[in-house]
């Protein structure tokens, strides 16, 4: 069993910074795609940003490619989502998510273990 936990949410002014944290706790899992992901009101759940095998590799939505960047701590079992020059657009619950295959195109569908979120608010 897979556990994530969202940490680094707040309220921040446009052109700020923010940094979130996801704690991962891989049980038997074997380590393949941790991704952020995001969930506005209303609006349907859409990926950010994934990091494959310990940050061999990453990709991201292009909204936030160039203003945020994810990276990991093998040794902690961290996922961070750093997020700079946010925008009002960017309010939404965040959440990272766990995949065993598959989550290079940040598809919710592939993921299947989520944490409970972390909201993140961006005035203008």
């Amino acid at each position: 069993q897979v556990q994530l936990v969202e940490s680094g949410g707040g309220s921040v002014e446009a052109g700020g910074s923010l940094r979130l944290s996801c704690a991962v706790s891989l049980g038997t899992a074997s380590p393949n795609y941790v991704g952020w992901f995001r969930q506005a009101p209303g609006k349907e759940r859409e990926g950010v940003a994934t990091i494959y095998h310990s940050g061999i590799s990453t990709n991201y939505a292009s909204s936030v490619r160039g203003r945020f960047a994810i990276t990991q701590d093998k040794a902690k079992n961290i996922v961070y989502l750093q997020m700079n020059n946010l925008k009002p657009e960017d309010t939404a619950m965040y959440y990272c998510a766990f995949a065993p295959e598959l989550g290079w195109d940040l598809s919710p569908s592939r993921y299947q273990f989520w944490g409970q979120g972390t909201q993140v608010t961006v005035s203008s």
